[in-house]
């Protein structure tokens, strides 16, 4: 009965919602408008090159990883200084955003990894990208740029061990489910599997590697010349899927063969390159057996869970805040006046918004910039740069199918409410 009570209200809710859809207005319509750039922008700049890469990526290592060998680097009996002191400094060299970091996450999770070194690399992922780290220190000052640094490694090694501290019964019991599974041996040496992940995080990488501030420097240089580690890196992984996974050589000499004539038909537009790539990858392993069969499958379970999820959360993220500069169903206006002085309530209210907002990797600092000039305070301004780039209402749709409304729910909370106290003690040291 209770199921039907269910169905019915929320048949009603969606009939209501519909027949009293305020069409017309300028601020609904706008906001739709929004809704509709906003995931346009989201598929055109992140999805063929951030995303699909990173599907890949986690049905590899459900694929070809075996679960002991994450258990013993990041279960829960694992060492805690190597399972945190790992997963706490990923995103230096991973530079992904909140979404990205997604598939990644929920493939060393699902394959073993405890609650706290998972929860600990998710929140990483995204946070502690030093190119942004850098960007923040130069436009937005050297104080903020520092107890960005700061904050987020910390937290990201706070929120691990919290969770793991708040739901350690049943992460010992999954300890203990894992460590009754049969112990099957690797199929190859570990320093190959080690070097297959290190070639396709040099695609990923280098593929995303944004422009720097500055025309000189490593970072201008790896810019300049990122394509060139990308491809790199995705020859490496060709040459091993041939020598190492048994996946047919005329099939990944095809493929290759594609993506250079796609580079070269369309050079100012290497996401299609990229794109062919991709289905050529999928080409060369679908239905072949084995492990490269196996690593197909897993990509493409990744894919169906996590892509509707993300795109749907984009869309309600714009109808809500719309685009930077642009406005949604709520107005800009209120947010930056919520946001001024350094009171609790504005430090609450910056790592609440930007928890929901979606940033792509270094588009918070702009956005910052200008709340800045507007009289945002330094307070919420640290708030918001260490819950916004880490969470996304999009982010928690996918968290949730993965960890469960509970776990779904400390975590969001606990990285809300640690950036609240971070921004109103850091806001009272600068003014003061």
């Amino acid at each position: 009965m209770k199921r039907e009570w269910r169905t019915f209200l929320l048949m009603a809710g969606v009939f209501l919602a519909v027949y009293f859809m305020p069409l017309g207005t300028p601020r609904f319509d706008g906001a739709v408008d929004e809704a509709l750039a906003l995931t346009r922008w989201y598929a055109r700049e992140h999805v063929i090159l951030c995303l699909l890469p990173a599907f890949w990526i986690a049905g590899a290592i459900a694929a070809f990883v075996s679960q002991q060998s994450v258990m013993r680097w990041f279960g829960p009996n694992a060492p805690r200084v190597v399972s945190y002191g790992v997963a706490s400094v990923s995103g230096t060299i991973l530079a992904v955003c909140s979404c990205t970091v997604l598939p990644l996450f929920a493939g060393i999770y699902r394959m073993g990894a405890g609650l706290g070194p998972a929860t600990a690399f998710l929140y990483s992922g995204p946070a502690i990208n030093a190119l942004a780290i850098i960007l923040t220190a130069r436009v937005l000052g050297l104080q903020l740029g520092m107890a960005r640094a700061v904050g987020a490694v910390l937290f990201s090694l706070v929120i691990g061990l919290l969770m793991h501290l708040l739901f350690r019964h049943e992460e010992g019991e999954r300890a203990a489910a894992a460590a009754q599974m049969p112990v099957e041996p690797p199929p190859r040496p570990l320093w190959k599997t080690a070097l297959f992940f290190a070639a396709m995080l040099a695609f990923l990488v280098f593929a995303n590697w944004a422009r720097p501030g500055e025309d000189a420097g490593v970072f201008a240089w790896v810019f300049a010349y990122k394509w060139w580690l990308a491809s790199a890196g995705a020859a490496a992984m060709g040459l091993m899927l041939w020598r190492w996974f048994a996946v047919a050589g005329w099939r990944l000499a095809v493929t290759a063969a594609a993506v250079v004539v796609a580079g070269v038909v369309a050079p100012e537009h290497p996401e299609v390159a990229v794109l062919v790539g991709v289905f050529g990858l999928a080409w060369c392993t679908a239905g072949r057996g084995g492990e490269a069969g196996e690593w197909f499958d897993q990509t493409w379970d990744y894919a169906k869970q996590i892509m509707p999820l993300l795109l749907g959360g984009v869309f309600v993220a714009g109808l809500l805040l719309g685009r930077p500069g642009h406005e949604g169903l709520i107005p800009s206006a209120w947010v930056a006046q919520a946001v001024g002085g350094n009171s609790l309530a504005a430090n609450a209210f910056s790592a609440v918004a930007g928890a929901l907002m979606y940033f792509a990797t270094l588009t918070e600092i702009p956005i910052l910039q200008g709340l800045l000039g507007s009289g945002m305070g330094e307070g919420p301004a640290l708030a918001l740069l260490l819950a916004g780039p880490a969470l996304s209402l999009p982010n928690m749709l996918v968290i949730n199918s993965v960890l469960g409304p509970k776990k779904t729910a400390a975590y969001v909370g606990l990285v809300v409410v640690l950036s609240t106290a971070a921004g109103w003690a850091f806001g009272a040291v600068a003014s003061g």
